[in-house]
């Protein structure tokens, strides 16, 4: 591709702002992207290496002080339409530490925890990290359905979309059926691993779900239990009676986290997410090349994380991986690959994707806009047939 994308830092710079950026690429770097494709742009280099025709998100610290720099840049960044993120850091006080100009922004309130929210923002505005923030909640509702439902509350706080089975399915739906639907499609699961959960058929049976869709799991483990092994992407949290309020842990229907660790929860999902994407990315990548290759189909994986196959006449055709349950938005936006892609004709666009448990009302709706649309569906359990007609 013949652009890069620009994360531009203004306003006032230091610390806080290195540490963004350090955990930016570090957050690239899990997704597997190629470094060289992002620039960092400042107040150095704006003159010279902005470009209004070039991805960008730019990101506003504030001044405690109300000394505001570059408003300049930032005029120009609001006449090109770039998003801009503004950042500030005493509770009711965003007029006080960001420029009147940015008052219409939706601003952040910065704490010890926010910085991986930021560098997720600048992902999802640059469509590297899906936009959707969807968080699945597994727990033994006789156990820990108090702190369930408070893990709910907290995470819908911060924009995600969390499923719990007591609040996420409609009155008339399949249960199970909409259960393994809405896992298919979540970013990260959220497992509290309380004495008996694994005694439940369907608490094992949503772990070993997770492990067949390749779902990160952050597995919280009650006081005095044990850890229980994952074999995918699992960040586990033993917990101590001091992380329950009055340190009552063993009440299900009573006991609650505290607000500090609740805080910390939240972090570590927003941290999980493109460890997750990547992880996930990898094994449709690798399926679906592997059936490429044994039907003699000449591909390569590009930086950007999709397949194309070399064809005739200079053409080529181009796979992406989606993660979770395509969506018509994501057939809209694969089309503009056909765009950004200048160095050869694109024959066709695809976007590939693991069907398991996906309810088939949805699959039923995907095959039919296959009929309508540019960007075509294929399912993981296809990947062979398909390769092999086609």
């Amino acid at each position: 591709m013949k652009y890069k994308y620009q994360l531009i830092t203004i306003g006032t710079l230091g610390g806080l702002s290195e540490a963004v950026i350090d955990l930016f690429f570090e957050k690239v770097s899990e997704l597997k992207l190629n470094k060289d494709a992002f620039i960092v742009i400042d107040e150095h280099n704006f003159s010279n290496d902005y470009k209004r025709n070039q991805p960008s998100f730019a990101i506003y610290f504030g001044d405690t002080r109300g000394d505001f720099k570059h408003l300049d840049i930032v005029d120009t960044l609001l006449k090109d339409g770039t998003m801009i993120l503004p950042v500030y850091y005493t509770d009711k006080k965003f007029k006080s530490e960001i420029p009147k100009v940015l008052e219409n922004q939706n601003g952040l309130l910065h704490n010890s925890f926010k910085n991986i929210k930021i560098v997720n923002l600048a992902l999802e505005a640059f469509e590297l990290l899906r936009s959707s923030r969807k968080v699945f909640v597994s727990y033994k509702r006789t156990e820990s359905a108090s702190v369930a439902i408070q893990l709910y509350e907290a995470l819908e706080r911060n924009n995600f979309d969390v499923f719990l089975d007591t609040h996420s399915i409609k009155q008339g739906e399949p249960f199970q059926e909409e259960l393994w639907h809405r896992m298919t499609d979540c970013d990260v699961i959220v497992l509290l691993n309380t004495p008996k959960f694994l005694e439940s058929y369907w608490c094992k049976e949503e772990i070993a779900e997770a492990s067949a869709k390749q779902i990160g799991i952050i597995q919280f483990v009650w006081p005095n239990h044990k850890l229980e092994s994952m074999a995918h992407v699992c960040i586990p949290k033993q917990l101590n009676s001091s992380d329950f309020e009055n340190g009552v842990y063993d009440d299900g229907d009573t006991s609650k986290l505290t607000e500090s660790f609740i805080d910390n929860l939240v972090s570590n999902v927003e941290s999980m997410r493109a460890r997750n994407l990547a992880s996930r990315q990898d094994s449709l990548i690798t399926e679906f090349s592997n059936f490429a290759l044994k039907h003699g189909k000449k591909i390569n994986l590009q930086p950007e994380r999709f397949i194309t196959e070399e064809l005739a006449n200079n053409k080529r055709r181009i796979f992406i991986p989606s993660v979770g349950i395509p969506q018509s938005v994501n057939c809209n936006q694969s089309e503009e690959i056909i765009k950004e892609i200048k160095d050869y004709e694109v024959d066709s666009v695809h976007l590939i994707y693991d069907d398991l448990k996906i309810r088939d009302k949805w699959l039923n709706h995907l095959d039919w806009l296959n009929k309508y649309l540019k960007v075509q569906t294929i399912k993981k359990k296809n990947f062979d047939k398909w390769l092999k007609v086609n």
